[in-house]
């Protein structure tokens, strides 16, 4: 039998092959991340008829080569293009991602590691990251609670949004910064009601209050009086603070001259009974204020007692200001007394009072008064009056410029409480000249950004970075580090071995993985997110292949028939 018709035989199979290979990369040409294949041809075998011999130095006869038939072809071997980087095609989706490198990704069934250029990702019921066609899950490092850093570690399934992940702790403020300018020439500061400063904060349960500042100035050039007036919750309901409880500073006098007028056109006092009273003077039947409900009356009726009085001498101010004007005591021209005291004297019968300064009788008709200064529950701060920047606290020269806002005390049985301590800097202030209007304003936070506290945090957004590190952003602006995607690296890849499903799994020839894998840019490579790796079959490369692979097959297809017919007349001899 003619051994050409065997070796065309083989020559068919071999093309065959070839293209078996071109049709799988042509099929694949939108497969993501697909890795074209190529065949090498090699000779199958040859038959030796007669065997190479040697130079004969002494008869001078050359050697003779061997003579050899060849018996065909055979496939030499399917090589993968692995290490050529497929196009980017962008799909939006976040969680889409592309590795740019040598690298492959990390995913696992649950019982082995596979690896794949694949990076079409999702989040699935439970809060995995997972590949969209298998539902394998991604693997890669999770966090050290300790550092709250990555911890390279065998790799694990990234649980992305679990429960703990969705949202985000809240915390008490514990600094606050007061910035901005204050000019002397501003009415409100110079007005009995002051300068208003709110300041945001938040209790370690992440609920946000506004505690008031009022900032007056005082007789003393370049020296103004802060305190804290109210602290309201995010409803703007005022938070009763317990009584003696001093949250923001100390109690304070300040020299403040003040001439206070009773509104005679409006009011008039009763003193004719054992207790004075205040009557609408449009109306002397209806009873504005009763002192005698300051000895005998609950909270609610001497708080109503002290606004009557406070709004009857037209006082710009809070009742509680009104109330701390001091006045010279009509018993000691040496001592001050406030003007809660005095109507105390009043409604107690003690003399002299608010009403009677001076004891005379009868009682004079008008009530105006003179105030030597106030007292408060807050500190004092002084600007430089050469430069205009910020000098001292409470006269305090040694660099202390911040104020201690104390935690309110929510629960006395244990003295425990959800505010924090707050250290309110106000060295950020200064006293220049800016048209009559202040703008000082307090924020949470020191000036780097720290203590601010914040409320709880609901997730809204997830971002891959270039190295795989996965971060959670949410709606108190903050920021929390998840996991990292892990990748793997081998010093063969070409010698994985396709598992489908856009899959490989590791062989003796690839090299092995060590459960632990490698950073992505380690190697100089990197992750974009919003994009896929797409095949990279060059179909101007297959179709040529594929137009020399039929050329080859045809011819081969030619031998046999050449052969059979060579074999026909063979036959045909014995006719």
């Amino acid at each position: 039998m003619m051994r050409s018709l065997y070796s065309g035989v083989a020559g068919l199979k071999t093309h065959q092959t070839k293209m078996d290979v071109i049709g799988n990369n042509i099929a694949n040409v939108n497969t993501t991340a697909f890795k074209s294949s190529s065949v090498t041809f090699a000779d199958l075998m040859s038959q030796t008829t007669q065997s190479a011999s040697g130079a004969n130095a002494t008869t001078g006869v050359g050697g003779v080569n061997a003579r050899q038939i060849g018996l065909g072809v055979k496939s030499g071997a399917i090589n993968v293009n692995i290490s050529s980087q497929g196009s980017a095609q962008s799909t939006g989706n976040p969680f889409d991602i592309m590795i740019t490198g040598s690298n492959f990704f990390v995913v696992s069934d649950g019982l082995a590691n596979y690896f794949t250029r694949d990076g079409s990702f999702y989040v699935d019921g439970v809060g995995n990251l997972c590949m969209t066609s298998t539902g394998y899950n991604v693997m890669g490092w999770g966090v050290d609670p300790e550092t709250l850093s990555i911890k390279q570690d065998t790799v694990q399934a990234l649980r992305i949004m679990s429960a703990d992940n969705l949202t985000y702790p809240p915390e008490a403020t514990t600094k606050g910064t007061v910035t901005g300018i204050l000019d002397k020439n501003d009415t409100d500061v110079n007005s009995e009601a002051g300068k208003t400063i709110n300041l945001n904060l938040y209790d370690a349960l992440g609920y946000e209050y506004t505690a008031r500042f009022i900032l007056k100035s005082t007789d003393n050039q370049g020296e103004y009086s802060v305190e804290l007036t109210k602290l309201l919750d995010a409803k703007g309901n005022e938070i009763v603070i317990p009584d003696g409880t001093d949250l923001f500073g100390t109690t304070t006098s300040v020299d403040d001259k003040a001439s206070v007028t009773f509104n005679a056109n409006s009011f008039v006092w009763d003193t004719s009974g054992s207790t004075p009273q205040l009557y609408d003077k449009a109306t002397p039947a209806n009873l504005v204020a009763d002192l005698s409900k300051l000895s005998s009356g609950t909270d609610e009726e001497k708080a109503a007692v002290y606004a009557a009085v406070a709004e009857a001498y037209g006082y710009e101010g809070s009742t509680e200001a009104f109330l701390n004007l001091l006045v010279e005591d009509p018993a000691d021209a040496t001592k001050t007394i406030s003007v809660q005291t005095l109507l105390t004297n009043a409604a107690t019968g003690a003399t002299p009072s608010l009403l009677n300064p001076t004891n005379a009788s009868p009682a004079p008709t008008t009530y105006d008064f003179d105030a030597a200064g106030r007292s408060f529950v807050g500190m004092k701060i002084k600007f430089d009056n050469d430069t205009g920047l910020f000098d001292s606290i409470n006269g305090n020269n040694m660099g202390d410029t911040t104020v201690q806002l104390s935690k309110l005390i929510a629960n006395t049985a244990d003295n425990t409480s959800n505010f924090s301590d707050i250290a309110l800097n106000w060295s950020g202030i200064s006293m220049f000249n800016n048209n009559g209007t202040s703008t000082l304003t307090a924020t949470y936070g020191d000036k780097d950004g720290i203590g601010t506290g914040r409320k709880l945090g609901d997730m809204i957004g997830v971002s891959i970075q270039r190295d795989g590190m996965i971060y959670a952003s949410y709606d108190n602006g903050m920021t929390k580090l998840l996991g990292q995607i892990a990748t793997a690296s081998f010093p063969n890849s070409s010698g994985l071995e396709k598992h489908g499903d856009n899959l490989y799994q590791a062989t003796m020839n690839s090299g092995s993985f060590d459960g632990i894998g490698v950073d992505v840019t380690a190697s100089g490579g990197y992750m974009s997110t919003g994009v896929l790796e797409m095949s990279n079959v060059d179909l101007s490369a297959e179709f040529t292949e594929m137009i020399t692979t039929q050329r080859g097959f045809q011819a081969n297809s030619r031998i046999i028939t050449v052969s059979d017919t060579l074999l026909e007349e063979l036959t045909n001899l014995k006719r």
